[in-house]
């Protein structure tokens, strides 16, 4: 179908395609698929822009919308300025718009500032270009949402397509390509925010990062210095001294308390808890949808839904647990780690959905006597501001849980005056052993020749096939062949692996996206330092396998095998790289062979554990 036959199909079946059921819908099929496609065609040089369509991210969207962007420019609709084609919420037409990002325009003036700005930048645009007198500069979508309205005063200008007189197609043809030349000839002035303040980071495969290391290697200063990446530190960083008394979730994350003058329930919060409360604003302001979703396992959840564009916008927020271990981790970390794996993300297209349980349950919220001062203490304003009533409203009655872009990093020495980790932690965490990962360089201390690669929060939890399928293991079979390997020496101690360490490996290849041999096999190398040797400890009785040898003999047989270049010439840093040449990429040698003849050398003194 050419242009004004998939506008036309897809105008006129907009009204009723909302009534129906989101998922696998044809309307969204030819929004997403053939119109992306019709408007390639169009193109001179396609592969110079990034075209993107939405009609909803898990459910219909009250105005669809195809964009096309100079990546030059922006790479999200979230800001800068981009040629758009907005649909009409009630399907009676369709704009072409030179339309910009409003997300980063309201946070960062505010919305009454912000459509200010808008007008500003709209005169300035239509002021230096004569071509666009002949486009309107009002836009109405009809739309009663919020974002629906913003696409109406974010536009420099404006042709509307009514669904009973659609132009020709080479009228349409002629308007795209009048806009494209338009568009290569502005400068705007939001240029400067455009940036992608989450790109170019190594996302992580999971939300939780132990740190082990003697005393002074800078783990604390890591997280540190990973906050400051934000440009946004005080915003995006908690420090949390844990104490050696701590033994129950209420330190962590506070409790009910009847100590009031009239005995009313009263939640005492704490720092942790307000710096949950402080990123889920953060996604909130980000113009993410948060919602309430109905699923037939589940019933009726709180979750955030949006576009993949939206979370580079999305700060990651790094709580760091000082020295951790010097209280049972298990005991007043518990609620956390079994939230933890609640954690739900959804993939359609670009369209994602996030939940997961809730850390401060609803029952609880409902018990306290005076909700608008736990509201307040939370950070959520008061019902007279109104900015957050509609998220205040859903989190007293689902819950308050771990938000996406929530980071957890505990810092830990293994001493006599500190707790070990039982699996449970370690199976829910990446471990670190820091001296391996983040050396300490003597020669590098006065001029650094390399820097620590900026770290995001995961963007998955539950692999597939799709989200390998851009990475040298397209299908997965390379690394469920190894891991079934390392698990073949592994079987029948207490060590076996499970589905959660092939589903954490797979995501930790996703995370990386490797685009070659070495890069794969240093994903696994990490994963064996980060969660196979971790678990393993204790002395030869222990450390026999099925085979009746030592395991760890065995684990370094197995990872000559399967890690074979890398094993013998080094395996590419995913975690640092250089700073001159800048961004090229360090070579170092597999750390599971080291770590692995370390704790052999252990072993010979009669136990031996991962942790330094």
């Amino acid at each position: 179908m050419n242009l004004r036959q998939l506008f036309t199909e897809i105008a006129s079946g907009w009204e009723q395609a909302k009534n129906e059921q989101f998922t696998g819908h044809p309307i969204a099929t030819l929004l997403r698929q053939d119109l992306i496609k019709a408007i390639e065609k169009k193109l001179q040089s396609p592969t110079k822009f990034l075209i993107k369509a939405s009609a909803g991210a898990g459910n219909w969207a009250d105005v669809p919308w195809l964009s096309i962007l100079n990546p030059a420019i922006t790479e999200s609709t979230q800001s800068g300025i981009y040629p758009v084609y907005l649909f009409r919420s009630d399907g009676s037409g369709i704009y072409l718009s030179l339309g910009f990002g409003t997300t980063e325009l309201k946070k960062q003036y505010g919305t009454a500032q912000a459509k200010q700005k808008a007008e500003e930048l709209r005169n300035s645009i239509r002021g230096s270009d004569n071509r666009l007198k002949d486009w309107d500069q009002k836009v109405d979508l009809r739309s009663s949402t919020t974002l629906g309205k913003s696409y109406e005063w974010a536009s420099a200008g404006a042709k509307f397509y009514p669904l009973d007189n659609m132009p020709d197609e080479v009228t349409l043809t002629y308007d795209l390509k009048e806009l494209l030349d338009i568009y290569a000839d502005v400068y705007l002035e939001t240029n400067q925010h455009s940036k992608q303040v989450v790109s170019n980071a190594q996302v992580l495969p999971k939300p939780f990062l132990l740190l082990a290391g003697i005393s002074g290697t800078g783990k604390t200063r890591f997280v540190r210095e990973q906050a400051k990446t934000s440009k946004q530190f005080s915003e995006t960083y908690c420090l949390t001294s844990v104490r050696p008394d701590w033994h129950e979730p209420s330190d962590l994350l506070g409790y009910i308390s009847r100590l009031t003058q009239n005995g009313s329930a009263e939640y005492i919060t704490t720092d942790v808890l307000d710096f949950i409360a402080k990123a889920w604003r953060a996604i909130a302001d980000s113009g993410l949808n948060v919602e309430v979703r109905d699923s037939d396992e589940l019933g009726e959840r709180l979750v955030v839904a949006g576009e993949h564009d939206a979370l580079e916008q999305v700060l990651p927020y790094w709580l760091c647990l000082d020295e951790m271990n010097l209280a049972p981790v298990e005991q007043y970390f518990a609620d956390y780690l079994s939230v933890l794996e609640t954690r739900e993300w959804t993939w359609t297209g670009d369209s994602f959905s996030y939940s997961s349980d809730a850390l401060l349950k609803p029952a609880t919220i409902k018990a306290v006597a005076n909700k608008e001062k736990l509201r307040e203490a939370l950070g959520f304003g008061s019902a007279e501001d109104g900015k957050y009533n509609e998220l205040w409203a859903l989190i007293c009655q689902y819950g308050l849980g771990i938000p996406f872009n929530f980071l957890v990093a505990g810092t830990v020495n293994m001493d006599e005056t500190t707790h070990g980790f039982s699996r449970k932690v370690i199976d829910r965490a990446l471990s670190f052993d820091f001296g391996e990962f983040f050396p300490n360089d003597y020669a590098d201390f006065f001029t650094p020749t390399n820097r620590n690669k900026r770290l995001s929060y995961p963007i998955w939890s539950n692999a597939s096939k799709t989200d390998l399928a851009n990475t040298f293991d397209v299908d997965g079979t390379k690394t469920v062949a190894f891991l079934s390997a390392v698990n073949a020496v592994l079987k029948n101690t207490p060590f076996e692996l499970a589905f959660r360490a092939l589903n954490e490996l797979l995501l930790a290849v996703a995370s990386s996206q490797p685009q070659d041999d070495l890069t794969l096999k240093a994903v696994w190398d990490d994963f064996m330092m980060c969660k196979v040797l971790p678990r393993i400890e204790g002395d030869e009785d222990k450390l026999v396998g099925q085979s009746q040898h030592n395991i760890l003999e065995a684990l370094l047989k197995v990872l000559e095998e399967q890690l074979a270049g890398a094993w013998e010439n080094g395996r590419p840093d995913l975690y640092r790289e250089k700073l001159d040449p800048e961004g090229e990429t360090i070579t170092v040698d597999c750390r599971s062979k080291k770590k692995l003849s370390w704790m052999n050398d252990q072993l010979v003194r009669g136990f031996t554990s991962f942790w330094p």
